[in-house]
């Protein structure tokens, strides 16, 4: 929980104050917790922002473990990821959203961005080995399968971040993981 506020405090103020005048003990007063507790769950601010991030992919690997093991496992993990964007059924705030394309523009905030988009792979290929168990194909099958999905959810929030008017995010999640899902079954031969 403090972890989470921490990371909401973080995006709300830099989205109101920018990132450049956001200091951690700003972020830790409005999280009401010291500085010393920010520096136990974060580095620097920009973990911090991009916590959310990498939070919502830790959500998707414990959804995916959850999933009944007779369901499919496009169906499982389309259903993990959906399960934890269906929050965001609708569209943001213009304010807010034009917020956070400042925030998440900013090029000191991008090398912090991919590594948690990394973890968020690796997250999701653990989830998918032990879903898979003794049938999987090998981590190279795994990681590769995740790092297309965490690639399709990135796309569609990007389309979700620029799109005018803005838009719920959910159906743009959804539309990327089908075309990937229809992009894969088209091109692969058949047995």
């Amino acid at each position: 929980a403090t972890r989470q506020a921490l990371g909401e405090a973080a995006m709300r103020l830099a989205i109101e104050r920018g990132l450049d005048n956001l200091l951690v003990e700003d972020i830790a007063e409005a999280a009401d917790v010291s500085p010393r507790t920010f520096n136990n769950y974060f580095t620097s601010k920009y973990e911090a922002i991009c916590a959310l991030m990498l939070d919502r992919s830790y959500r998707i690997g414990e959804e995916l473990r959850t999933r009944p093991g007779s369901e499919r496992l496009w169906d499982a993990i389309t259903a993990a990821v959906l399960a934890v964007y269906a929050v965001s059924a609708t569209p943001p705030d213009p304010q807010v959203i034009a917020g956070i394309r400042l925030v998440t523009s900013s090029p000191v905030l991008r090398g912090e961005y991919l590594k948690a988009l990394a973890i968020s792979q690796y997250e999701l290929a653990g989830a998918i080995t032990a879903r898979l168990g003794d049938a999987s194909p090998g981590p190279s099958f795994t990681r590769g399968l995740a790092g297309a999905v965490v690639s399709a959810v990135q796309a569609a929030t990007e389309r979700w971040l620029y799109a005018e008017p803005p838009v719920p995010i959910v159906p743009l999640v959804e539309a990327a993981l089908r075309q990937l899902a229809e992009g894969m079954a088209a091109r692969r031969p058949c047995p």
